[in-house]
This record gives structure tokens, C-alpha cells and sequence, in this order.
């Protein structure tokens, strides 16, 4: 009895998937993926339209538009790997990304290196849902290594093999910008030197609040 038990398991294994199966997998694997990216898209969809919120569309950042995703920044890390694969690989710890640009460093640069940490602290628990990274280029060596050690919590970015694709209207030669990176890796949103703490604050604790991935 016990051999015809295995034998009729074994038989079951090898049998092809039946449609039933096969649509059932595919259901599994829908529902795993709204339940995984389901409220991301859904806080985007929201944030974009103001669908569903009383007080109408309010954002004190510019939005980008369409997103961008941050594979086309062409940016590297400084453990070697590229910016995009934080936001692909499936074992990635998904953050939200404030990334700092700005061509050499001046006053202006160095205040939005400043207001993207203060925000950071503000955000308070949440503050770890929210990393900070700068792509800075034409730096002295004295620049880089203050602005290292003043700012060593946020990561400094290199050029990967191709030059920074940026969106549209965003150049950091002619400017210095703070862009929001969602957790699905798009550049959203985009902060000027007129834009204050307080602005950003309440567009990411906002966000944060919509958002159950990040």
C-alpha cells in the first residue's frame, strides 16, 4: 500500500500543469504583486491626481513628468554598483532617495546638502525609510574632502560607464537640484534652492504616509 501511495505521488508530479493550475499560479502571482507594489502605485496614482484626497492636489516640489527611472542617471555607488540595481534587485532594501546634483559645490549647493539632512532628521522614526546621496561634480580636493567629512552620511555617487541621462528641464550645470527617488526607482520630483525645509518636509511625510513600500 505504502509503495502504491508513492508511486501515485509520484505519478501526480509528473503530470503537466492542468489550465486550472496554471490560471491559479498566475492569480497567486497577481495578488502577490498588488499586495507588494499595489500601495506604491496606488500613493503615486494618488499623489499625481489628488484622487481621493479632499484637500485637492497639493505639492510644494515640481513633479516630473513623465517619471524617469534612475537607471538613466547612469550613476554608480561608492560600493562599486550601480544606483538602478537598489531599486530592482528583489532583495533590495527599497528607501526613498533624496539625491543632491550640483556641478562644483558653492554656497547654494552646500545649503541643499544642509536642507536635505535637516529634513532627514525631522522625518524622526521615519527618518531611516529616507537615504540622501550626492552626485557633485567638478570638486577640488579640499572640497571633496570637507564636504566628506561634514556629510558623511550621505553617500557620494560617481559617472557609470555612459554620461547622466537627466529629465527634462533638470541640468546641474546650470543649477543645483535636491530629486526625490521613489522606492520603485523613478525620479519624481525635483527641489530648487527657492524651495525651503518645510516644503519638502511636508511633500516626503506625506508621500511616506500614502506609501507602505519604503
Amino acid at each position: 500500500m505504502t509503495t502504491t501511495m508513492a508511486n501515485s505521488m509520484t505519478d501526480n508530479d509528473n503530470e503537466p500543469l492542468s489550465p486550472e493550475r496554471v490560471r491559479r499560479g498566475r492569480r497567486v502571482a497577481l495578488l502577490l504583486f498588488v499586495i507588494g507594489f499595489g500601495p506604491m502605485l496606488l500613493a503615486t496614482v494618488m499623489y499625481y491626481t489628488g484622487w481621493l484626497n479632499p484637500a485637492g492636489h497639493v505639492n510644494y516640489g515640481s513633479l516630473v513628468q513623465p517619471l524617469v527611472p534612475v537607471s538613466q542617471l547612469n550613476l554608480i555607488g561608492t560600493d562599486g554598483k550601480r544606483l538602478a540595481d537598489r531599486f530592482t534587485v528583489p532583495t533590495a532594501n527599497r528607501q526613498w532617495l533624496m539625491l543632491t546634483t550640483a556641478e562644483g559645490c558653492a554656497q547654494t549647493c552646500e545649503s541643499l546638502l544642509y536642507l536635505s539632512r535637516q529634513v532627514n532628521v525631522a522625518l524622526g522614526k521615519d527618518a531611516n525609510r529616507v537615504a540622501r546621496a550626492a552626485y557633485l561634480t567638478e570638486l577640488t580636493l579640499s572640497q571633496q574632502q570637507r564636504l566628506g567629512a561634514e556629510y558623511e552620511a550621505v553617500e557620494m555617487l560617481r559617472r557609470g560607464g555612459r554620461d547622466p541621462v537627466w529629465p527634462d528641464a533638470i541640468n546641474p550645470a546650470a543649477g543645483p537640484r535636491i530629486l526625490l527617488v521613489d522606492p520603485l526607482g523613478h525620479v519624481m520630483m525635483q527641489y530648487t534652492p527657492d524651495n525651503s525645509g518645510e516644503d519638502m518636509l511636508k511633500d516626503i511625510k506625506r508621500l511616506l504616509k500614502l506609501s507602505q513600500l519604503g
